[in-house]
């Protein structure tokens, strides 16, 4: 049984939220600058990007290192137990990629 509590529940949190994998999934080569993030992922304002890349270093997946250089540069990358996640991003990615028209045709279906 999945309850409010449960450690379970804790994981769908974390992968539910529509960036959080797209931005794990994206990192997992190495350290990313903010902009070259974007542009690997597209389709994010660097203002969901900033609340993304915040929200997963307050759940201990995702840390950041200041380089002192002018200009000051600041890198996101994977911690240890964001990496752990790695494998179940993408057997969802596997997934929606073999059943992603199935979906689609359900949802055409339920629209009319």
């Amino acid at each position: 049984m999945f309850i409010a509590d449960c450690q379970a529940r804790l994981a769908f949190d974390v992968l539910a939220h529509t960036w959080n994998p797209v931005v794990l999934w994206a990192l997992r080569h190495g350290p990313e600058r903010p902009a070259d993030l974007r542009r690997r992922i597209g389709g994010i304002s660097p203002k969901v990007l900033n609340e993304t890349l915040r929200r997963l270093e307050h759940h201990g997946l995702v840390d950041h290192r200041r380089h002192r250089e002018a200009p000051p540069r600041v890198e996101y990358g994977l911690t240890a137990l964001g990496r752990t996640l790695l494998p179940a991003v993408e057997a969802l990615g596997d997934w929606a990629h073999a059943h992603a028209d199935d979906v689609v045709a359900a949802q055409d279906r339920h629209a009319d």
